[in-house]
């Protein structure tokens, strides 16, 4: 018998690997299912089809103009909400109040856009009020957002309120821009009136660029706003 000893196979160098069998089936994780996205409507807003079709020509037929970028239109809509129970019961803690979370995804479902929240800008100490505290919600709409949100203002939020008689037509402020206001965020139809704790009301600012309130009233008039007569 030799006395040579077998020789040893090489050790990989530490942090190294030596290559594994390929694994069956078992080693596979299933595929994750991809979140389907939420469907856009197609075209655009039916308010806006509008303003095109029938408010933009018979405006420019009363103020007698040619010019289609002179012609009123609407240029944005800010909604907002005052939170001011929720200060007086949690003050520096007001964002972890139920009535303001409730208020955020309230607004966020109405408005299809996360609202900014509202900080003091002054110190009042009759309120237990201090600067930088959160003591509102607003959002700004523009674009395809605005003009759908004006349409389900329009035909069916406001329709709903409790013995509405019409708006008033004299809440401009002089420069072309209306005011409303809503006791309750409820008429809306996106709101599940079962899951609702707390009431709470709406201040909605339409900003339009017409010179003066005659022309801003007439444009609202012709988009469906309900005035009172």
């Amino acid at each position: 018998m030799s006395d040579e000893k077998p020789v040893k196979p090489e050790k990989a160098p530490k942090g190294e690997k030596g290559p594994k069998g390929d694994k069956g089936p078992k080693g596979e994780k299933p595929a994750k299912a991809e979140k389907a996205a939420p469907a856009r409507p197609s075209g655009p807003p039916r308010l806006l089809v509008k303003y095109q079709g029938e408010v933009l020509p018979a405006l420019k037929q009363e103020l007698s103009r040619s010019n289609p970028m002179s012609i009123p239109r609407l240029d944005k809509v800010v909604v907002s909400m005052g939170l001011g129970k929720a200060v007086a019961e949690s003050s520096t803690k007001a964002r972890e109040n139920k009535r303001f979370q409730e208020a955020e995804s309230a607004l966020t479902t109405v408005c299809g856009q996360k609202p900014l929240i509202c900080k003091a800008r002054k110190s009042v100490s009759n309120f237990k009020l201090r600067a930088g505290y959160d003591v509102g919600l607003k959002v700004t709409l523009r674009g395809r957002r605005m003009y759908e949100f004006l349409d389900r203002l329009i035909a069916l939020a406001v329709p709903r309120v409790r013995d509405f008689r019409g708006l008033s037509p004299d809440a401009f402020d002089g420069r072309g821009n209306y005011g409303m206001g809503l006791t309750e965020y409820g008429v809306f139809p996106e709101i599940n009136p079962d899951k609702v704790t707390y009431q709470q009301g709406m201040n909605i600012t339409i900003c339009t660029t017409a010179g003066n309130d005659n022309e801003a009233r007439r444009l609202l008039t012709l988009m469906g706003m309900p005035f009172r007569s």
